[in-house]
């Protein structure tokens, strides 16, 4: 890989790092539970893509970190979910017995 695509690719990077860092520093508490939501979505996104990705693939070594890719995303989308849920059910009203 060429010197300039790779250093694009690092300043690409870099810049969604500190600009995701400081946009979730400033969401309010109230919003947390619809940002998660929608970052869940945006991962169940990433799934697709790596399952793409790994159809395509021919090496044996692409094959591996695109498995390895499925299933990282599948646990952030599934753990994003529990997690939203179990948030959800905290503002349930408490039944009576």
């Amino acid at each position: 890989m060429e010197l300039a695509p790779l250093l694009l690719l690092l300043f690409a990077f870099t810049l969604s790092v500190f600009l995701g860092f400081e946009l979730i520093a400033k969401v309010p508490s109230q919003l947390h539970t619809p940002l998660m939501s929608g970052s869940n979505a945006i991962s169940g996104i990433t799934v697709v893509g790596a399952l793409l990705a790994l159809a395509d693939s021919a090496p044996a070594f692409d094959k591996w970190i695109g498995f390895a890719a499925v299933v990282l995303a599948t646990i952030n989308v599934v753990g994003g979910y529990a997690i939203t849920d179990r948030m959800l059910a905290m503002f349930k009203k408490k039944e009576k017995p």
